[in-house]
């Protein structure tokens, strides 16, 4: 979900609000399903980052398997939804309105980083965000990460239409090298993801641990 300036949002916050704005949750209450099939890798008791969780359905659903979750968003209408999403499921989010850049990062403090359609970053901005997120995680702290390869822009059923922003097994590979890669997918499959992530898509899924120091 867009969360910084790029090249197809001069104003990703007001563009987010007014997307968000809607009654319905656009993205759905239930998490992403990449991240729900790797439950296994949640910790109870422990720290996760959501990143640009939108409406907070991933740092929701973290939260509710005992983690201790922190989430940001750069939308903060978006950030408001996700607050009340987590009183209704009954569980405490750490929700702050930030972007990216913004966002402070600490070291090494999180078991698990969600970082789930997150293609808004055009290449230098998505290299900063990696290593952004690496920096963050624990030793042995896990990254599950969903996006779409550049075969989306035939689907044409979410993500943005800019074949620099998609994924590949090359470029995830090459980006998180330093890291060990536990798994690392393309495949097609439909999502059913609110009305955004709508149809049959080209999808690509990582989990990669960071290395002991």
């Amino acid at each position: 979900m867009p969360k910084v300036r790029s090249k197809g949002f001069s104003n990703p916050a007001a563009t987010w609000d007014a997307r968000f704005a809607s009654t319905d949750y656009i993205f759905g209450k239930e998490p992403n399903v990449w991240l729900a099939q790797h439950a296994d890798k949640l910790i109870p008791g422990g720290r996760a980052l959501a990143v640009a969780d939108g409406e907070g359905r991933n740092s929701v659903w973290m939260a509710e398997r005992g983690m201790q979750v922190d989430a940001f968003d750069i939308s903060p209408v978006g950030v408001e939804k996700a607050r009340q999403l987590a009183s209704t499921a009954g569980v405490l989010v750490n929700l702050t309105v930030s972007d990216c850049d913004g966002w402070h990062w600490p070291s090494n403090h999180y078991d698990v980083v969600a970082a789930i359609f997150i293609q808004f970053a055009d290449p230098e901005t998505r290299t900063r965000l990696f290593r952004s997120m690496m920096k963050s995680l624990k030793p042995g702290g896990v990254l599950l990460l969903q996006g779409y390869t550049p075969k989306q822009l035939d689907y044409k059923t979410g993500g943005p239409p800019l074949a620099s922003h998609m994924y590949t097994e090359e470029l995830l590979r090459a980006e998180f090298a330093e890291t060990d890669i536990i798994e690392l997918r393309s495949y097609d499959d439909v999502l059913r993801e609110g009305t955004q992530h709508s149809g049959q898509s080209a999808l690509i899924g990582l989990v990669a641990k960071k290395l002991m120091a």
